[in-house]
């Protein structure tokens, strides 16, 4: 449980710098702090500034008629947080939910959402330096929400932008009114 207070630390002392970092816009180079996750065999990387704490997996309450990637909803301190599964909505091989899934609790737009994860790993500083832009595909891949591929060590770790992602149109959740 040390990495989940070191990553509220984090949170609560980069909160400062969220105004600075709305007011510049999407980056064409990201960089900054990430906290990484793993969904399946590979790392991710999104925008600490976006991470309001990270919570252990509890079952969420389902909801008739959501999409597969849609848990549920959880009551988290009054406030009733849609819980998205990304293993699933990123088409990545669904492991079971164990003692290292737990929910990276969002703060996108105004909007809390919750993004279920195999497991979290750490906080990186990365400069544009050390973070390689996303390689081109083919149209039926969709590239859209990776910000760039960073090299950390043996690790490779691809850069989401969780806060596109979590605000697209087939997410249904956050309209372009709470932007």
């Amino acid at each position: 449980m040390d990495m989940i207070t070191e990553a509220r630390h984090v949170a609560r002392h980069e909160a400062a710098r969220s105004g600075q970092a709305d007011a510049r816009g999407p980056a064409t180079t990201p960089h900054g702090e990430f906290l990484t996750f793993r969904l399946g065999g590979e790392e991710y990387g999104i925008d600490i500034l976006r991470v309001q704490e990270i919570r252990s997996y509890e079952q969420p309450t389902r909801i008739a008629n959501a999409p597969d990637f849609i848990k549920g909803v959880v009551n988290l301190r009054g406030v009733i947080v849609p819980i998205i599964d990304l293993r699933v909505k990123l088409n990545c091989p669904s492991a079971e939910f164990n003692a290292f899934t737990v929910v990276i609790v969002l703060n996108i737009r105004g909007r809390v959402v919750g993004a279920v994860v195999d497991a979290v790993s750490d906080v990186l500083e990365l400069g544009g330096d050390a973070i390689k832009p996303a390689p081109m595909m083919n149209a039926q891949v969709d590239m859209s929400y990776i910000t760039g591929i960073a090299n950390v060590g043996e690790r490779m770790l691809i850069l989401m932008d969780i806060q596109a992602l979590m605000s697209s149109a087939d997410m249904g959740l956050i309209s372009d009114a709470a932007a």
